[in-house]
């Protein structure tokens, strides 16, 4: 076996980052294009496939165009959404959910589609935050090369620095295209994770956003 693919098949995270070399956002988006076309060409021509086609003439640009503008703009941070959050007028203190927001991802190990659904809720303190900040936020941090562990460490760890307080807990429920196409080829199986801090540490705190969201929690 290939080593890289014995370290593929295992979910290493070495960093809550997103590991970037220092000059990941030194080259303007144009730039990325133009590189990644030629590339893409080049692995085309390597499989084979005929460049002069009308079909797949323009295939190189729209792949590295989707790329860098769709698939992976989460890797600027010039794209994150301003999290925008106001104080708690309202005196609100009881648990709030926000459920079955859309998981559009990628696994960093094949490139391949993980998708799925993100449930998340807060105990508010001193702020609480627009509805689709919160949407935004996970979009947003979707919209790179991901493993969905780190996934759901970036989306708690933002949201309670953001909030200013430690009651987040974060659901990611997803499917994974590398076991289902290839591999394994598991047509059926979905990945679950989940991370959170403060009140969500207590066991009865948990039950209730997991009854919401519909979730048993076996422990």
């Amino acid at each position: 076996m290939n080593k890289h693919d014995y370290i593929g098949d295992n979910h290493i995270l070495t960093n809550i980052k997103t590991p970037l070399t220092p000059n990941a956002i030194d080259k303007s988006d144009e730039e990325k294009i133009v590189n990644i076309q030629g590339h893409f060409a080049k692995i085309m021509e390597e499989l084979g496939l005929d460049l002069t086609d009308d079909s797949l003439s323009g295939t190189p640009y729209r792949f590295a165009k989707m790329y860098v503008k769709e698939l992976f703009y989460g890797l600027n941070p010039a794209n994150k959404p301003k999290a925008s959050t106001f104080d708690n007028k309202y005196g609100y203190s009881k648990m709030l959910v926000e459920q079955n927001i859309t998981i559009d991802s990628s696994c960093e190990h094949h490139f391949l589609p993980i998708s799925g659904y993100a449930h998340i809720g807060y105990i508010p303190k001193n702020r609480v935050i627009g509805l689709s900040k919160i949407n935004r936020l996970v979009d947003y941090y979707s919209h790179r090369p991901q493993v969905q562990e780190r996934l759901c460490l970036q989306i708690l760890t933002d949201l309670q620095e953001t909030l200013e307080t430690e009651d987040v807990i974060v659901l990611v429920n997803a499917k994974h295209l590398c076991v289902s196409s290839r591999g394994i080829k598991d047509k059926n199986s979905y990945t679950t994770t989940i991370e959170y801090g403060g009140s969500f540490n207590d066991l009865a705190v948990r039950n209730e956003f997991f009854k919401i969201c519909e979730f048993e929690n076996r422990e």
